[in-house]
C-alpha cells in the first residue's frame, strides 16, 4: 500500500526535475538579429592553419540572451577552421595567380560554462590597425573631447550620449557598457547588411558598418549570408589571414534562414 502511495509522488518529482533541467539548458540562446562585437585572440593564417583548428574570440560588449540574462564583455566565442589553402606565387610568365583561401566557421558562445550554438552572419570585420584607430582618439588640437571615429565613419565622443554620422545625424548612443545602435542597411564587398529595428551593441563599429575594413589585397567570398556562420577570405597576393586583435560584428540569423 505504501508503495502505491509513494510512486505517483516520485514520478511527479522526476517529471518536475526533468522539466526544470530542460528549461535551464534550453533558455540559453541569443535572439534573432542580436549582434556580437568580437575580438579574435590569435592569428589564423592560411599559411599554417588546417581544417579543425580552433578559432577563438571574445565579446567586446555585454550581450543579452533571449531570456534577459546578460553575458558580460570578454565572453569566449569559439569557432574552427573549415578549410585553408596557402597562397603560392606562380612564376610562370603571364600566369593567372591561384587564390589562397581561408574559411572559418563560428560555432558557439560560452555562457556560464555551457556552449550556446551560434548561427550568425558577418556584418563587418576590421584589421587590428583599423580597430585600434577606431578605439583611440586622434591626437589633434582641433578636438579636445577625445572623439573617436568608429569603423564605418560614425563619431563617438566619450562625454556625449549621442553617436553621430558624418552628416551630424544621431545614429546611435554611447551608454554605460558601450556603444549601441539600430543597424542601418548597407552593402560592401560580398556582404549585404540589412537594417534593424532593435538597439544592439556595436562596440567600435558604426551602425552602417558593412564588409571588410583594412584587409588590403583580400576579398570576402562568402559569409553567413550564404553559408551559416562561415567567413571565407581569398587573396591572389598573399596568404589570407585573420590577425590577432582583428574585430568583427556578427549578427544572429533567424532560425528560418539559419536552417536553410
Amino acid at each position: 500500500m505504501s508503495f502505491l502511495r509513494i510512486t505517483p509522488f516520485f514520478l511527479a518529482a522526476v517529471s518536475v526535475l526533468s522539466a526544470q533541467g530542460h528549461a535551464s539548458t534550453g533558455a540559453a540562446q541569443l535572439p534573432a538579429h542580436a549582434t556580437l562585437p568580437i575580438t579574435f585572440t590569435a592569428t589564423v593564417s592560411a599559411a599554417h592553419a588546417k581544417a579543425g583548428d580552433t578559432v577563438k574570440a571574445r565579446t567586446m560588449q555585454p550581450v543579452h540572451l533571449a531570456d534577459g540574462r546578460v553575458v558580460p564583455s570578454g565572453a569566449i566565442v569559439l569557432g574552427h577552421v573549415v578549410q585553408a589553402a596557402a597562397f603560392e606565387y606562380d612564376k610562370t610568365p603571364y600566369a593567372k595567380q591561384a587564390a589562397g583561401t581561408l574559411r572559418i566557421q563560428i560555432d558557439s558562445l560560452e555562457v556560464q560554462g555551457t556552449q550556446v550554438p551560434l548561427n550568425v552572419t558577418l556584418r563587418a570585420m576590421a584589421d587590428p590597425l583599423t580597430s585600434r584607430q577606431a578605439s583611440e582618439p586622434k591626437s589633434t588640437d582641433l578636438d579636445s573631447l577625445s572623439t573617436t571615429t568608429q569603423v564605418g565613419g560614425d563619431q563617438l565622443t566619450p562625454s556625449q550620449s549621442e553617436i553621430r554620422n558624418q552628416d551630424g545625424d544621431v545614429v546611435g548612443y554611447n551608454k554605460h557598457g558601450g556603444a549601441f545602435a539600430h543597424l542601418l542597411a548597407n552593402s560592401r564587398d560580398a556582404v549585404a547588411c540589412d537594417a534593424g529595428d532593435t538597439e544592439q551593441p556595436v562596440a567600435i563599429f558604426s551602425a552602417s558598418a558593412c564588409g571588410l575594413y583594412g584587409f588590403y589585397g583580400m576579398s570576402l567570398l562568402s559569409s553567413g549570408n550564404v553559408d551559416s556562420s562561415r567567413i571565407e577570405l581569398s587573396s591572389t597576393r598573399s596568404n589570407p589571414q585573420i590577425w590577432r586583435n582583428t574585430t568583427a560584428l556578427l549578427e544572429v540569423m533567424p532560425e528560418s534562414i539559419a536552417s536553410k
